[in-house]
């Protein structure tokens, strides 16, 4: 898997997939962020191997982003592309 090296917080990611200033719910944004936080509760998973609370929270996290790429998809191809590109996800 392609590691792609995501901002450090919150409001780097916001700014770096907005469409327009002030854009916080457009797809590319919410795919960003769950992106990060998949990543997070990976690294979480990685030193704790039995804790099947957050495992679980990470498979939800997965479908969520799964759903709204899909979305993504049905809307615009050419956008999901570069999402696609940008996160370094499997299509």
């Amino acid at each position: 898997m392609v590691q792609v090296k995501l901002p450090e917080n919150k409001q780097e990611i916001i700014e770096k997939f907005s469409q327009k200033d002030g854009d916080t719910g457009s797809p590319e944004v919410q795919v960003a962020l769950l992106t990060f936080k998949i990543h997070r509760l990976t690294n979480h998973l990685e030193g704790n191997k039995k804790d099947n609370h957050s495992r679980r929270g990470l498979l939800k996290v997965i479908a969520k982003r799964r759903r709204i790429l899909n979305y993504l998809k049905k809307l615009d191809e050419a956008r999901y592309g570069v999402v696609i590109k940008e996160l370094g996800l499997k299509k």
